[in-house]
């Protein structure tokens, strides 16, 4: 029997644009549904926008459009964003679908039928903003808790949803299920509001003379659904329901992807819904915390957002994959800040996964033509340590995944990725190949290959960019490869050429948000401090000691060096000017002084990931190196 996975975002309401809220929960879905379809499952990601309500009208009113053409512009506007961030979605659902309203209908009739919906009125304290009802045990010095905005008291008669019937149903089905409602925390929440309260029913319509921009009640067309009792059911009016092929196959594997502000919506609201009209509940709900600056959560309403197309376009589609994934603990809040991002960027993709790959592409190239060497059985090299690694990073990365573990997940990977760096390090193939150990070279080189072509395909959800790049460049198709065949090393053909990728993730400098002014130069001791540079303009520079390993002439050019080099943060490659006082003998295994925060500069065609410091009197003089001294170690910083 095939297996399935369904995978939902909530359906985004479009009182305003975009932002990385929105984003985070979006590029989790894409990932899950990259990431199940890579085991072989059958996986379906649904998407969409909410379009019906007060909110609405009033937004499209502030900005002189009707309801309808408001929220043709927003959903575009969300669609085009998430198709610019390269987001695979199945579908996108908007709840002013004829296919939604349809079955919102049939669900209220049915509902209704059953007894389940009657007319009566409420009183009680509203927001706006959420749109729902708060009681006096939720709300915070009498603010709504999300908002922090003051509550109105609203008292009128609608149609109400009995959804206090099944609460005794909906404890004992979590109860029952440990996962239904996870991390446990929120599990938690929803049980202490089931056992520590009775639950109220649930106003479902709104009066056509208040509100007319929604769905009418099959039963009474003078009432409109309301907010909630319409969208949620767009999480089965997309696939179909009730006869569709893809309800029948879908829904039971469904997961759903919320933020912890819409716990109560989908983990109380939404199953006694389901409970009422027949229908099997979901199999998960999966909550995440906030993204904050500055310890206050980022939203539309408290005006803090960040534009996630902006956010990409500075730093990279891969690049916000990864710092979204990798820095959040799902469940939990995290820290939103440019600094966060690039020390991912320069720490993990560049410096981990950028510098290894780089490192194995250039040594391939310049020890074997740029062709994939053969495996010598006689010489493994440590295969069976690096295949014994793999399985393991593999099955714990996979394992935590399916957990919502992403953090815990990726970082297994990025220690068998650390682990290979540490590999090049001690088998020095430079060194292999000075003392023509060819076997064991070769086996190095082709562990090393095999290697990185596993850590790409396991990349393939996350770095959907830059992973497919990699295993083209080994002349291998994503879509043809097996995960459960990865820790065999025998993904890559003998003498395959190796195509020229370059860097795949570039260093990223830190912005330090102030701008320098231009002035007229004088002449040296003109005016009092002309010329001079601050502290703080110096700390920028990140100079550290660093040990060569390898060096070699450019080939082509009597100025210049390639050297290997170890600055305790990574191993990198530089150019250095100096072949005409120095021979690769003269400065292999010496200290040098390094500038490591360099952009990396293309020089002679070769990447060159940081600079050499010498000293010289004269343009024309000699460069001498720093002497450092021996107890100085390898990483130390200058300043």
């Amino acid at each position: 029997m095939e297996k399935t996975f369904y995978v939902t975002t909530p359906i985004y309401y479009v009182n305003a644009e975009p932002h990385i809220g929105h984003a985070y929960t979006t590029i989790l879905a894409d990932f899950l549904k990259r990431f199940y379809t890579l085991l072989g499952y059958d996986a379906y990601f649904l998407t969409g926008t909410d379009e019906h309500g007060d909110k609405i009208v009033k937004a499209a009113t502030e900005n002189g459009a009707s309801p309808k053409d408001y929220t043709d512009r927003i959903s575009a506007l969300f669609k085009s964003t998430w198709t610019g961030m390269n987001i695979s979605f199945d579908d996108f659902i908007r709840t002013t679908e004829e296919r939604h309203k349809d079955v919102v209908r049939r669900v209220l009739q049915k509902v209704y039928d059953n007894g389940d919906i009657y007319f009566g009125s409420y009183g009680g304290h509203y927001c706006v903003g959420c749109e729902r009802f708060f009681t006096e045990k939720e709300m915070v010095d009498g603010k709504c808790p999300d908002h922090g905005t003051k509550l109105e008291y609203r008292e009128e008669s609608n149609y109400f949803f009995k959804m206090g019937k099944y609460q005794g149903w909906l404890i004992d089905h979590i109860k029952a299920n440990p996962d239904f409602i996870r991390p446990e925390r929120y599990r938690n929440e929803v049980l202490s509001i089931l056992e520590n309260d009775v639950l109220e029913d649930l106003c479902i319509s709104r009066p056509v003379t208040r509100l007319e921009w929604g769905i009418p009640l099959p039963f009474d067309e003078k009432y409109v659904c309301y907010v909630w009792f319409d969208a949620l059911i767009n999480y089965i009016s997309a696939i179909g329901y009730p006869d569709g092929e893809r309800f029948q196959k879908y829904w039971p594997a469904a997961h759903h992807l919320i933020a912890k502000d819409i716990v109560k919506p989908h983990g109380v609201f939404w199953p006694t819904m389901l409970r009422a009209a027949g229908i099997e509940p979901y199999l998960h709900l999966n909550v995440h915390g906030y993204w904050n600056m500055e310890e206050a959560k980022m939203s539309k309403s408290l005006g803090n957002v960040v534009r996630p197309l902006e956010l990409i376009e500075k730093f990279g589609g891969d690049q916000i994959r990864y710092f979204f994934l990798r820095e959040m603990t799902f469940g939990l809040d995290a820290k939103f800040s440019e600094d966060a991002i690039i020390n991912r960027i320069n720490y993990d993709l560049a410096n981990d996964l950028g510098n290894l790959v780089k490192r194995s592409f250039n040594m391939v190239d310049k020890f074997f033509g740029g062709k994939i060497p053969p495996f010598r059985k006689e010489s493994p090299a440590g295969r069976e340590e690096i295949q014994g690694a793999l399985k393991n990073a593999t099955e714990a990365y996979i394992n935590h995944v399916k957990n919502y573990q992403f953090n815990l997940g990726i970082e297994k990977l990025w220690e068998f990725v650390r682990m290979l760096n540490k590999y090049i390090d001690g088998k020095k193939p430079w060194q292999l190949a000075k003392e023509k150990l060819d076997d064991e070279l070769s086996s190095t080189m082709r562990n090393l290959l095999e290697s990185i072509a596993a850590v790409a395909v396991l990349l393939l959800p996350l770095c959907t960019e830059k992973a497919p790049v990699i295993l083209e460049a080994l002349g291998l198709s994503p879509e043809k490869i097996d995960p459960a065949a990865l820790d065999s090393l025998s993904l890559c053909a003998d003498n395959q050429p190796i195509q020229d990728i370059g860097v795949i993730y570039p260093r990223v400098e830190k912005e330090t948000g102030t701008e320098a002014k231009k002035e007229e130069a004088k002449p040296d001791g003109a005016g009092d401090g002309e010329g001079l540079i601050d502290i703080t303009e110096f700390s920028r520079v990140d100079i550290r000691v660093a040990q060569v390993m390898e060096a070699s002439a450019v080939e082509g050019s009597d100025k210049l060096l390639e050297l290997t080099v170890d600055s305790g943060l990574d191993t990198r490659v530089i150019i250095a000017g100096i072949a005409q006082f120095y021979t690769p003998e003269d400065i292999k295994g010496k200290k040098i002084l390094l500038v490591a925060n360099l952009k990396p500069a293309v020089i002679f065609k070769r990447q060159s990931h940081g600079m050499l410091l010498a000293a010289k009197k004269g343009k024309k003089d000699k460069p001498v190196l720093i002497e450092i001294d021996p107890a100085v170690p390898v990483g130390a910083r200058l300043g």
